[in-house]
């Protein structure tokens, strides 16, 4: 899988990880209907990756030249897509048709139109006319001028419908788009102690008579399919625009994307697919023309229909509350007295929005400044600010409109915070800002007192229930005084004239400051020190660290990874990694924290960050890492690395051959280290 840099190049990597995903929708140990969730997931995440990734890689295919960063062939890369794309559908598939069969064995049945009673059909046809043909819209192809515009990540059924003219035969094709207002599964009524589900799809087709009853087709067949459109951003350089407007602009112009996926029911007539491709201006012969099953879009899987089934979940782990808090009556206190390390999911968000909560309301508080990558649909944040704000605080908010995806939500909350009073900042000249942190100044004594959150993960209560991050509170002048210099970046415009002592900011210092503590923990391995390094990431890309890691382990400094997604590094190969290895950890919650450890001679420096090591986190976005000098804290950090490299249940370790390998140790107790890190907070805040 290694090219002849020895790195594995980043789309085939995701791939793998995507895989690892699957994986845990295979796995029999996983609750039933959690498993359904992780084929929801991967789904989500396939979809997003021909989005983005495989688009970048077919405009480099375009331009006929090799991939910038990597120097892979693009074509090469399209056709191992391909190959391990299909693969993957037919394990999907069957992971799939398994799961469908063990729900049969608890009286859950997913049924289809062809397999409905009399009394469902009754209901469906009822649901139908009250529900769906209100919001269904069918096109006929053969009466419009010009194919129509189909969305991305819309699902639709392409019609055949067989019309008879006197003796003459006048067939059409239809297109009709399955409502995404309505839930995908829909429940039946329960008969003899049996639930029924059935697809928004088959609804649809079991109806597809009434649909086109006005031209009395004999019969009516029809096949799933679905696009995947391009989602890159164009900004244009129209000086005249502001950026808000840009990018409204460039996200219309999203929507009508170059296709890069069609996906379809691998049954549909060959006549039927060629029509299709031929007005999409795609090609049989195409990486991107990908045949599957009777059902796409299954990340809807991911809020499938709750069915009272016992054991489909997984426990609640309810967060702990962190027990320094509960010795004070107000957060400014207590961070005052002691740094604080958050770790969510294990303890509570909810910290840090009481944090923003009392601030907006104490009268001694005189700003706020935050910055905002991406935030929850009704985001308590957002409103702790806008509550700051109409008590007279100054609230300073840098929004990131670049962030994938989250584009529009964050339009929509910058519009709501600018009419509240609030300035906004929309990021740095030419860079997305990815930073995650707030500074809040409060007056004391006469005096500007600031008080800092740094972090690695975003502002959004949602997803801090699902993802593991690290959240520094502090007090500490000297880290709080250059938090209020990365502020002066932003609402400047300015690049750094300012020598930061403690903190790292991407695209400025990091690399070079990774490199320079690379060098010494070589140095040391060299002259018989005690040497190592220690990193969790979610990607580990960049070319240029990786041989310098490779450097390290020729010259015997240990080197030991969580990297959860990406990895283009290659451990364990004789001569140049063999002092190197990777772990993969694929759980109920995704592993997002970033945290460095270097040995530097045995007094080790601990840093945690917002910056995965990519090429984009290190020389294109401003990130912002952070050291940990608290010794508490830092054994903290200890702990909880020990934890996750002694995963033997939910741990994969990357294998010299590329592919990852789950290790269970038959002579060890099973650790399970999200299950651990639940238990260790949860005894923390009993013992403080």
């Amino acid at each position: 899988m290694a090219n002849k840099d020895h790195t594995i190049n980043r789309e085939i990597s995701w791939l793998a990880f995507n895989d690892r995903v699957l994986n845990e929708a295979a796995d029999p140990s996983v609750p039933l209907l959690e498993r359904l969730r992780f084929l929801g997931i991967f789904s989500n995440n396939r979809d997003e990756f021909f989005r983005v990734r495989v688009a970048s890689v077919k405009r480099w295919a375009a331009l006929n030249e090799k991939i910038e960063e990597t120097d892979d062939d693009p074509r090469d890369i399209l056709a191992q897509i391909q190959r391990t794309t299909i693969g993957q559908q037919k394990k999907y598939e069957q992971v799939y048709q398994d799961i469908l069969a063990e729900l049969q064995t608890r009286n859950v049945f997913i049924i289809n139109e062809n397999e409905l009673n009399v009394g469902q059909k009754e209901w469906v046809e009822h649901y139908y006319n009250e529900k769906v043909d209100p919001v269904v819209s069918p096109i006929m192809l053969d009466q419009v001028k010009r194919f129509p515009h189909l969305r991305d990540k819309a699902i639709y059924l392409a019609a055949l419908l067989s019309i008879t003219k006197g003796k003459k035969n006048a067939d059409q094709y239809a297109l009709v788009e399955v409502p995404s207002t309505l839930p995908r599964f829909v429940l039946l009524p329960e008969e003899e102690g049996k639930k029924f589900i059935i697809m928004l799809d088959d609804i649809l087709r079991h109806n597809l008579m009434s649909v086109f009853e006005v031209f009395k087709p004999t019969a009516v067949d029809a096949y799933t399919f679905k696009i995947t459109r391009d989602a890159e951003l164009d900004l244009d350089n129209d000086i005249s625009k502001s950026f808000l407007e840009k990018m409204k602009k460039s996200l219309r112009q999203r929507r009508r994307g170059a296709p890069v996926r069609f996906v379809f029911d691998a049954t549909m007539p060959r006549e039927m697919q060629r029509y299709l491709t031929k007005k999409m201006s795609l090609t049989t012969d195409e990486d991107a023309f990908i045949p599957g099953g009777r059902y796409h879009n299954l990340k809807d899987l991911m809020a499938f229909p709750k069915v009272g089934l016992k054991k489909a979940y997984y426990e609640q782990l309810p967060p702990s509350p962190h027990p320094h808090f509960e010795k004070y009556d107000s957060y400014f206190t207590a961070i005052k007295k002691k740094d604080v390390l958050l770790h969510y999911p294990y303890q509570s968000f909810n910290h840090v929005i009481d944090f923003v909560k009392e601030a907006a309301l104490d009268p001694d508080v005189k700003s706020i400044r935050i910055c905002l990558y991406r935030v929850a649909n009704r985001s308590k944040i957002v409103n702790a600010l806008i509550n700051a704000s109409r008590n007279g605080k100054k609230v300073i908010v840098v929004f990131e409109l670049q962030a994938r995806f989250d584009e529009e939500n964050n339009i929509y909350w910058s519009n709501i915070l600018e009419d509240e009073g609030v300035k906004v900042f929309f990021g740095f000249p030419g860079m997305k800002v990815h930073g995650k942190i707030m500074l809040i100044t409060r007056k004391e004594n006469g005096q500007n007192v600031y008080y800092a959150k740094l972090g690695t993960g975003n502002f959004h209560e949602g997803t801090a229930s699902l993802y593991g991050d690290f959240s520094l509170l502090t007090a500490k002048k000297e880290i709080t005084s250059e938090v209020h210099k990365v502020f002066d970046l932003f609402e400047n415009a300015i690049w750094p004239n300012y020598r930061f002592k403690e903190l790292v900011l991407s695209p400025f210092y990091l690399r070079n400051r990774l490199v320079r503590l690379i060098n010494r923990e070589i140095r040391h391995a060299k002259s018989g020190k005690e040497a190592y390094i220690i990193l969790k990431l979610n990607s580990l890309v960049d070319k240029n660290l990786i041989l310098k890691l490779y450097q390290a382990s020729r010259a015997g400094v240990r080197v030991r990874l969580i990297v959860r997604g990406i990895c283009s590094l290659v451990p364990g190969v004789k001569g140049m990694s063999e002092n190197i290895e990777v772990v993969s950890i694929i759980d109920r919650f995704l592993e997002h924290a970033r945290c460095y450890v270097f040995c530097n001679g045995g007094d080790p420096l601990y840093f945690i960050s917002s910056a995965d090591w990519m090429v984009r986190n290190l020389d294109r976005r401003i990130e912002v890492t952070c050291p940990i000098h608290d010794p508490s804290i830092k054994k903290e950090l200890d702990d909880i690395l020990n934890i996750q490299f002694a995963d033997n249940v939910k741990a994969r370790r990357l294998q010299a051959d590329g592919h990852y390998k789950v290790v269970k140790e038959h002579k060890k107790k099973d650790i399970r280290s999200q299950y651990e890190l639940h238990k260790y907070y949860k005894q923390k805040s009993k013992t403080g």
